[in-house]
């Protein structure tokens, strides 16, 4: 054997060893396993930018597996499409002792287009793998490179992704010419990042070491704002011949109004059918929502995601052509109806959902948005359409898009304004109850509830989509009954901006109050409970955030069995809070029980120690919810 092959087996023994020593579970830093399904072992991701248009990813990752469930991580996926190209896909498995077993086999990578049943069009693909390995403790380790062909998006740092996954070490390493503007925000870093400039390029390195998994905390924050994070966006960037700046939100608005430009033309026939629709019509109020109802009566929404075409709408005659679009296409079309009635809307850029309220960070122009939206200036107030949904009130933007700070496009760029906001006002339960509560303990109830603004939304998808699954549960959760049976239940609409639903419902439920010997007990609030209480010494480590408030009011009426008299009554209670209001009423007849509950939430922000009086107001609610009207048999 000649010595340089020798020496070469040696060393490669050496480096086999050293890896199997540094994922070993053993190694692993004492009490980082605590409340953790996984422990991710070490991560590089560097991110080399070329240019203005180019841009290379590294990305090298370990976890270490703990029990079935953190399987989630066990495996590898990755997007690509026409301007991302992804390769150099490499990884390898490890046993608990840090032995080596397997190593990816490219044959054994699956790839697949991103697709689903509202989606029609997309380059979007996803390259995936996973060793199927059961023998708990386990390591998985991959890596990849990505070539990003334009530039706009570029790569978050998350280390840590998940409150059950421990994060033994990792950096994220960004790569600039020295001509480069660079921008980031961090959240939860302590410190700056270490920024070396060699004269040929600017470096910047973010460093986690130890970051321990955590039980998640109701009315938490968003998960960047809870755990460690960094976002990078560029000045001057080009991706498919179109250029722009992102510097502020009103350049990055010229940009995508230079994707939208021209877009607006409508055939003939729909202008014939915008005319017929409002020439007749006084107000910009009766205009818009004709208009509105039309596109919901003859387009669709489908998902259509290529290349730039991910941000640039198709065309105003492809969507009356084709009769579908998706928000882009959609919202873009509804702009050009109204400018044919000549109305003039504005094409709106929002970050939808419930997990993004925010919905943008003033202090950092980027382009975290997933959907488009449209807004017409009506006098003093605007009017905002969602174009996306067949079946929504016009007008009406709720829990998806209301209440979060979004960019208008203008002529001369992007605005920062506000989606509507809906107060306690608008999001309403109000609920009549009539009942009776036979000598057995069996309820038989008829109640009539409105609900309205974000409160209506599961009762308008009902209606709209109505099954057995979806109506059970929603009773379910709104009952608050071990066992019942709908005897009957019905649902009606009213369409506004402020929507509303009517639900009339009959039902049964046996044993709802208790019989022991002479006494018989009964909880006279009989469906708007608070569920849940709370422990008054424990601490908080992130801020308490309601995101919506909401007013429910209760009316209630329980006719009593007769042979019995009061015994005990629950005590009248108000309280107040910044968190809220409250105010429950008994009151007894010969032979009923009456009660009136009213509860206003409030939304917003409240720092880590109000968490105490928090658990108070929520507690002292409980209890005044589950109050028992104890009754006697009457003596004969």
């Amino acid at each position: 054997m000649k010595p340089c092959s020798f020496i070469l087996i040696v060393w490669h023994v050496c480096i086999l060893s050293v890896t199997a020593q540094s994922l070993g579970v053993v190694s692993i830093p004492a009490g980082l396993t605590e409340k953790a399904d996984a422990v991710k072992r070490f991560e590089e991701l560097r991110v080399s930018i070329e240019s203005i248009n180019k841009a290379v990813v590294y990305h090298k990752y370990a976890f270490t597996i703990l029990n079935k469930d953190m399987e989630r991580h066990a495996g590898y996926n990755n997007y690509y499409n026409n301007l991302q190209r992804l390769t150099n896909i490499d990884g390898n498995l490890y046993d608990a002792a840090g032995k080596h077993l397997k190593n990816v086999k490219k044959k054994d990578i699956s790839d697949f287009s991103v697709d689903s049943r509202i989606t029609l069009m997309t380059d979007d693909h996803i390259k995936a793998h996973n060793f199927f390995y059961a023998g708990y403790p386990y390591t998985i380790e991959y890596e990849d490179e990505k070539i990003y062909d334009g530039i706009f998006f570029l790569p978050d740092w998350i280390p840590q992704d998940s409150n059950n996954c421990a994060v033994e070490q990792s950096r994220f390493i960004v790569e600039t010419p020295v001509d480069y503007k660079l921008r980031y925000k961090q959240f939860n870093y302590t410190g700056d990042p270490v920024v070396v400039n060699d004269g040929k390029k600017i470096t910047y390195s973010w460093e986690v070491k130890n970051l321990h998994a955590f039980n998640v905390e109701e009315f938490a924050p968003q998960w960047e704002e809870m755990t460690v994070s960094v976002f990078i966006a560029p000045v001057d960037f080009e991706i498919q011949g179109y250029s722009g700046k992102m510097d502020s939100w009103q350049n990055l608005g010229k940009f995508i109004a230079t994707l939208n430009a021209g877009r607006d033309a409508l055939p003939e026939n729909v202008k014939k059918d915008v005319h017929s629709l409002t020439d007749n019509l006084n107000s910009t109020r009766q205009k818009t929502f004709a208009l509105y109802d039309y596109l919901q009566k003859s387009t669709r929404y489908v998902g259509i995601q290529i290349g730039i075409g991910g941000w640039q709408p198709f065309e105003a005659a492809y969507v009356a052509s084709k009769k579908y679009g998706d928000c882009k296409a959609l919202s873009n079309y509804l702009k050009s109806l109204l400018k044919e009635a000549g109305i003039k809307g504005y094409y709106v850029l929002v970050n939808a959902g419930d997990e993004d309220l925010n919905g943008l960070w003033i202090d950092f122009p980027s382009p975290y948005f997933n959907h488009a939206v449209v807004c017409v200036p009506d006098g003093k107030d605007s009017i905002w359409f969602e174009c996306t949904n067949q079946t929504i009130a016009p007008g009406y933007m709720g829990s998806f898009t209301g209440n979060r700070k979004a960019l208008l496009i203008a002529d001369d760029g992007g605005h920062i304004v506000n989606t509507p906001e809906y107060t306690s006002q608008d999001n309403m339960q109000v609920r009549v109850v009539k009942a009776m509560v036979d000598s057995s303990g069996k309820l038989d109830a008829s109640s009539i509830t409105r609900y309205s603004g974000t409160q209506q939304e599961m009762p308008h998808y009902l209606i709209s989509h109505l099954n057995k699954d979806s109506l059970d549960e929603f009773l379910n959760d709104k009952l608050n009954l071990a066992t019942y049976e709908v005897n009957s239940v019905n649902y009606s609409e009213k369409k506004d901006l402020i929507p509303e639903v009517t639900e009339e419902l009959h039902i049964t439920a046996p044993s709802y109050a208790t019989v022991s010997g002479k006494r018989f007990f009964i909880r006279p609030n009989l469906f708007n409970k608070v569920e849940k209480l709370y422990d008054e010494n424990a601490t908080r480590s992130s801020f308490i955030e309601y995101p919506y408030s909401f007013y429910d009011i209760d009316s209630i009426e329980i006719k009593i069995p007769g042979g019995y008299q009061i015994e005990s009554v629950p005590q009248n209670i108000e309280l107040n809070s910044k968190f809220g209001s409250y105010k429950i009423e008994f009151k007894i007849l010969k032979d009923k029980i009456i009660v009136v509950r009213a509860y206003t939430r409030s939304s917003g922000r409240f720092a880590q120690g109000e968490f105490k009086n928090f658990t108070k107001f929520s507690n002292d609610l409980f209890k005044a919810d589950h109050s028992t009207v104890v009754l006697v048999k009457e003596s004969k």
